[in-house]
């Protein structure tokens, strides 16, 4: 048996952070067209070596003159000048400006020998005599006027582009200017990104759940993320937990690449062997830090290359990825530090925290009616896929902190600067008819979380609205504005080979999917089943015990049609609308009446106000286009 590692001395966050600046992440020079050069970091100065403009030329359309003719020129005595000629842009002046003479100039043409000034088109009046063309000027103008010379914009021996310059469209446009082909950038590092686990599978390859497997999402991930750092990802096959594949992995990946970045199999366990690799191939500086989420963090060394090991968990990965790893992959890179961008808000949900390490506590935020910032938190453990993709950024907490209150201002350290809060935040029952609606809708935010959860975050202030059955409806304190009812039943495999009609027959079949207890759904099957044990004198527990897999649940309103259909379950609780895309049968046996609740203090929205036309206009349409729904109307 393997030696059980321990985390006895966590690094503090800060020592995290100084452990990841010291690694010495390398990155080389390139040299790159220029058409290529836009958001690149210049490796080194580029001085001019070129007058920009090359030659004395004209800044708008006119006549090219000597200044001191037309000092005593007016609109009331203007000057009158033989026209010696033209030149356009990209010509060479074939006649020069002498006194009482003028030459025709386009915007940018080089100016004519002899000249020192442009007048204005505008101020002009050309026409013909008997034996030339004469051109009358209405105004002075000053040596110098209207004429761009050679070098004003950049003088040859300039600096152009300093070292460390992120290359924008405008630098780009002035290294073309210049006539410079190519550009000296700094060479992305390369970061090797390798995850690790037995469960683990690429996206596109089959997936086999019972097996405990799970899509690869970590390796993808980071590979967003260290390209938006400034990096170069270069994605490894994921690799079981095994010693002697990992050392011969990492060993390869180091020897290749500027970093190694891993994620998984960092922790303590008997079966994470990963912090094994590193100290006896490497050197293991860091094992471990105060931070939620992130504990099981490695820094170190493989193959003489800097190593940071991440946690498997998504949350934890991409967070620590974000706040630690992030600004070293930027620094190699040549790009300046990242200001993260930050919102002020408010709590509108209390946070309860104890374990007396930092924690980096995901969140979510919302606008009430006046526009203010409201922050509310989504953390539902560093596993869950939602915990990221419901989250907008972070509050940190300090060590000491055990409370967030509601109520208490708050800075969120937002993912995107592009983090905008949602038109509308709702909370509640999954509903396919409702999701049809909010498409009408530009960017909501809806999560199936149930009725239950729907109501009580109502009451707390959260969303703008939620959608709750028949009795969360009736105790919640908001605003009804619409209901309609869905058709519920028995999901059974298509053509009904165990001919189920009533929940009674489930007392008769094996294989059933329910749904988990937060839905609203499984309480109306649930009241169904107490009035049959009412009339049978036996209590809804007892009545529930004699169904096999009652207490097996799966989240998702179509979840358990889904098993149905795939051949694991023979009958599951679901509704109409499954048999409209999956290839099952629908057994009837009741309807379940759902409405669209609003927080009365956000009815004035502009999301809201939205919401109710939709409802006003379309709720009908689309409830008679929808499988197993029937509305009540707008109230």
């Amino acid at each position: 048996m393997t030696e059980r590692k321990q985390f006895r001395d966590l690094a503090t966050p800060s020592e995290l952070r100084s452990a990841i600046e010291a690694l010495d992440i390398g990155a080389g020079t390139e040299s790159v067209e220029l058409l290529d050069a836009d958001g690149r970091v210049a490796a080194e100065r580029v001085d001019a070596a070129i007058d920009v403009p090359g030659f004395d030329r004209s800044t708008m359309d006119g006549y090219a003159v000597q200044a001191t003719d037309t000092f005593d020129a007016s609109e009331g005595d203007p000057l009158v000048a033989d026209l010696a000629g033209a030149v356009d842009a990209g010509e060479r002046p074939e006649t020069d400006v002498s006194a009482g003479t003028v030459v025709s100039v386009a915007t940018g043409a080089p100016l004519p020998q002899g000249a020192d000034a442009v007048v204005p088109v505008e101020r002009t009046t050309r026409r013909a005599t008997d034996d030339s063309t004469v051109v009358e000027i209405r105004t002075a103008v000053a040596p110098g006027d209207n004429v761009m010379h050679s070098g004003d914009d950049v003088a040859a021996g300039d600096r152009a582009i300093g070292p460390g310059t992120v290359l924008t469209t405008r630098d780009v446009g002035l290294l073309a200017a210049l006539g410079v082909e190519t550009v000296p950038v700094v060479e992305p590092p390369s970061v090797g990104i390798v995850s690790t686990g037995n469960e683990l599978v690429r996206p596109g390859e089959p997936l086999e759940a019972e097996r405990g497997q799970i899509y690869d999402l970590n390796t993808y991930a980071l590979a967003a993320a260290v390209r938006a750092a400034g990096g170069r990802p270069e994605v490894v096959p994921h690799i079981a937990d095994d010693y002697e594949k990992m050392h011969e992995t990492l060993q390869s990946v180091g020897e290749r690449c500027e970093l190694v970045l891993s994620s998984g199999s960092t922790s303590a366990s008997d079966t994470d062997v990963l912090y094994r690799v590193v100290d006896d191939h490497g050197s293991l500086d860091l094992h471990g830090v105060a931070v939620k989420p992130g504990r099981p963090t490695i820094v170190g060394e493989i193959a003489d290359t800097p190593y940071v090991g991440l946690p498997g968990n998504p949350v934890s990965a991409l967070s620590i990825f974000r706040t630690f790893v992030a600004p070293a992959i930027r620094e190699a890179a040549g790009r300046p530090p990242e200001s993260a961008p930050t919102l002020a808000g408010e709590m509108v949900a209390s946070k309860r925290y104890t374990e007396g390490r930092t924690y980096l506590l995901p969140v979510a935020v919302i606008e009430d009616e006046a526009g203010d910032v409201l922050v509310y938190p989504v953390d539902k453990g560093s596993g869950a896929i939602t915990s990221l993709t419901e989250a907008d950024g972070v509050v940190e907490m300090a060590p000491e902190t055990e409370l967030l209150d509601r109520g208490e201002s708050v800075t969120v350290e937002l993912f995107s600067a592009e983090t905008r809060p949602p038109s509308i935040l709702a909370i509640g029952e999954p509903d396919p008819l409702l999701s049809r609606l909010l498409d009408r809708l530009d960017g909501p935010r809806y999560l199936p979380h149930g009725s239950a959860e729907g109501r009580r975050r109502l009451r707390d202030g959260v969303p703008d609205f939620a959608l709750l059955d028949e009795d969360d409806a009736d105790a919640a304190d908001g605003d009804t504005l619409a209901t309609y009812t869905r058709e519920w039943g028995l999901i059974v495999p298509a053509g009904n080979p165990n001919d189920v009609s009533e929940l009674t027959d489930l007392f008769e079949v094996e294989g059933f999917y329910n749904l988990p207890q937060s839905s609203a759904l499984r309480s109306t099957l649930d009241d169904a089943l107490s009035e049959i044990a009412a009339e049978s004198g036996v209590s809804g527990r007892d009545l529930a015990d004699q169904i096999h897999g009652y207490d097996r649940t799966v989240s998702g309103i179509r979840s358990p049609a889904r098993r149905v259909a795939d051949g694991s379950a023979t009958v599951g609780l679901g509704l109409r609308f499954a048999e409209t895309v999956l290839d099952v049968d629908f057994v009837p046996i009741g309807t379940q009446r759902l409405s669209v609740v609003a927080a009365p203090d956000r009815l004035g929205k502009s999301g809201m106000r939205t919401l109710q036309s939709v409802l006003e206009r379309e709720l009908d349409s689309v409830a008679d286009s929808t499988p197993g729904y029937a509305t009540d109307g707008v109230l």
